[in-house]
């Protein structure tokens, strides 16, 4: 339920970070697949190669990055690094292994540094010669290198202990599953909480990293970085390399569960102080970043405690007076993934804005904005080096690719220099994508995205599928996913209809808070206003063939419509939509805000606990709840859920299930014993898509 721009995070799937036995293992490379008429399939996509990250050499000639490979008979993949000049061309695979390889880092112009398994490996990039540097037994997430080259900080985790009193209760008992609990957050997102993250820093000289001697960084059980998306974006060393600026929320149990306060924290590697650097913000501070001359730092900081997607604004601390400036406060967007020029007087990032992730630059000294990035696509992140801007980059119609700008472009489209994933594409024909702004019921323009069918014949009609995005504080921009993934659904021959609903962000505050306590009002109508406006204004749509998707949020969206789907002017038998499938979403609120594990989530969206009625925000929101409108539902509905989904846990999907069957209605159940809030093994995704192809086709075919 909240924006997944850390895509990265999702890699965990394919770079596990705990050792594993290779003996036996299958180097998996790339698959050879035909494309059949041009059509993009669930088979296709999972063919393409998947690019995890990259890192530029010093000297900015030379780019490194991963790349991972699925084989879908083995139900896995593994990442393999690649090298690539800075002006494109010929490629050079560096590594061919059963394991994968993360968390690149140059040395030198020659030397690039990583992690597979638990060890951190050495490369001379020439020669492909190898050397082990040190490892971590408990697993290592990733690493950072000093500017001194002196030392590395690695995140790893410790066991949480049980506590003493309990002890005595698991004598004798060393095969009993069970788990005692007496405090909340003893689950998050996907996992059960048995180990937490922590920072250490170890000891460099060069050819070994003194693990052995590592100090950790944190004073307590706090999770740095924070769970469940957080890596070495959290910390940073200072030029210098005597101070580290790391991020962390020092909350356990109860405490965690009802905030999002973190801060930024001023680590000093001689004195062994440390300095809370955001003392007195109290919503999210993370991933603090130094100026070259580390006179300065910055961060992405949240100002509400509760409020997750609060707007990220870009915060700026002069080290020296203690001094702290909101650099965004006439700039009404996120703005993340930090970098500072070279002379330190504008500082990149990331901006989501207006259905679209592009790249913008602050004046330090004016705090004016300015548009180097441009087009119908998103940026995930980027490096600067010598002037040029080398960025992960993807859009609805490719997956990621690495794009290069220059530091002084005016809302350019970018130099694609990769090109991982072209002779596959080459066979298929995409779904053209049109960037449409309608007009909303209170007279605002929303906009909404429509995608047209593989091989579209303007002489036919065709079925149309209404998406609803999750988050809900989320966007609807140019992304790519092997999920919900509009080509697949284009290459199945359907209109894709993605609105920008009330909520949904890159559209400014008051759009975006529209949503909180309002979950039936406004952005269901902006869901409603969407499908009618194309099944009316495109002719090619067919107006008796509409389905509605979602998931998360916009799960709850599907049930919500399923709820409101009568007695609709225009349609025949009054139903808008012929047919609804929903992943993961909320169904009953009252039993979500007992079963969610993030509870300042619910206390904010919903104004708090459903038992105080007093509240008239709290009738308001529970009254939007899907269950109470079971007696309304008509419509065949398809519910996909998940087992380790600790955000909307798997009950509510069986529960909406179970409602449509004993109402009558022709419904399907997907389930998925051993997957998250997302689909990741590749068998299981397969699945997913043929299920939603098949459903769809059932009733709108």
């Amino acid at each position: 339920m909240k924006k997944l721009f850390i895509a990265i995070a999702l890699l965990t799937l394919i770079c596990g970070c705990k050792k594993q036995e290779q003996t036996d293992a299958k180097i998996i490379g790339k698959p050879e697949i035909q494309v059949q008429d041009g059509r993009f399939t669930p088979e296709v996509m999972w063919a393409l190669g998947k690019m995890g990250e990259k890192a530029v050499s010093p000297d900015g000639k030379q780019i490194a990055y991963t790349v991972t490979y699925y084989d879908m008979e083995e139900n896995k993949g593994n990442a393999e690094i690649y090298l690539i000049s800075t002006e494109g061309g010929d490629v050079t695979q560096l590594t061919t292994t059963a394991s994968s390889e993360f968390n690149l880092v140059w040395k030198d112009d020659n030397t690039l540094l990583f992690c597979r398994d638990n060890d951190i490996q050495s490369m001379d990039v020439k020669t492909k010669k190898e050397k082990k540097l040190g490892t971590v037994e408990s697993g290592i997430e990733g690493f950072k290198l000093a500017p001194d080259g002196k030392s590395v900080v690695y995140i790893t985790t410790k066991p949480v202990v049980r506590p003493d009193h309990l002890n005595h209760l698991y004598a004798g008992l060393d095969k009993t599953t069970g788990r005692i609990n007496e405090d909340l957050m003893y689950r998050h997102w996907d996992n059960w909480v048995d180990e937490y993250p922590q920072i250490f820093l170890a000891k460099f000289d060069g050819k070994n990293v003194d693990v052995k001697n590592s100090v950790c960084l944190i004073d307590s059980t706090f999770e740095c970085p924070m769970r469940p998306w957080g890596g070495v974006e959290q910390y940073n060393y200072s030029p210098d390399s005597k101070k580290i600026a790391y991020t962390c929320r020092k909350k356990t149990g109860a405490d965690y569960a009802h905030s999002t306060n973190s801060d930024i924290f001023l680590y000093d590697i001689e004195k062994k102080t440390t300095r809370n650097l955001s003392e007195g913000i109290m919503g999210y501070d993370q991933n603090p970043v130094f100026s070259h001359d580390g006179k300065m730092i910055a961060w992405e900081s949240m100002e509400r405690d509760g409020y997750e997607s609060d707007k990220l604004r870009l915060m700026v601390m002069d080290l020296a007076t203690g001094t702290r400036t909101d650099m965004s406060t006439n700039f009404d967007y996120n703005f993340v993934g930090i970098n500072w020029t070279d002379d330190d007087k504008e500082i990149l990032g990331v901006v989501y804005f207006r259905g679209t992730d592009q790249i913008f630059a602050c004046n330090l000294e004016t705090k004016e904005f300015r548009q180097i990035s441009y087009g119908y696509h998103d940026v995930h992140s980027f490096e600067l080096v010598n002037g040029k801007l080398y960025a992960d980059q993807v859009s609805m119609q490719y997956p990621s690719e690495i794009y290069v700008y220059n530091l002084t472009d005016n809302k350019s489209e970018g130099k694609k220099i990769s090109a991982i994933n072209d002779d596959l594409l080459s066979q298929v024909r995409m779904g053209k994508v049109e960037e449409h702004w309608i007009t909303t019921v209170d007279g605002k323009k929303m906009l909404t995205w429509l995608i047209y069918p593989y091989n579209y014949d303007s002489t036919k009609t065709y079925p149309a599928l209404l998406y609803c995005e999750g988050g809900p504080q989320s966007e609807v921009g140019q992304f790519w996913s092997t999920r919900w993934n509009f080509m697949v659904m284009s290459g199945a021959e359907y209109f894709i209809i993605a609105p920008n609903r009330r909520g949904t962000i890159g559209f400014g505050t008051e759009w975006c808070e529209a949503i909180s306590g309002d979950y039936g009002g406004l952005c269901m109508q902006d869901y409603m206003t969407a499908a009618d406006f194309f099944a009316d204004s495109v002719k090619q749509i067919d107006k008796e063939r509409l389905g509605a998707c979602g998931a998360s949020f916009g799960g709850y969206s599907v049930y919500w419509l399923a709820g409101h789907n009568h007695d609709v002017k225009g349609y025949n038998g009054g139903r808008r939509f012929k047919a609804l499938l929903a992943h993961n979403g909320m169904f009953n609120f009252e039993q979500q805000y007992l079963e969610t594990e993030e509870l300042w989530f619910d206390n904010w969206d919903l104004g708090g606990p459903y038992w105080d009625w007093n509240n008239p925000q709290i009738k308001k929101s529970y009254a939007c709840s899907p269950h109470l409108y079971i007696d309304k539902w008509n419509t065949p509905i398809c519910v996909i859920h998940s087992e380790f989904d600790f955000r909307i846990v798997a009950s509510e999907g069986m529960a909406a299930y179970n409602a449509a069957k004993m109402r009558g209605l022709d419904a399907r159940y997907l389930y998925f014993p051993d997957e998250t809030h997302w689909v990741l093994k590749p068998q299981n995704s397969l699945l997913w898509h043929r299920n939603f192809i098949d459903w769809f086709n059932i009733h709108l075919k």
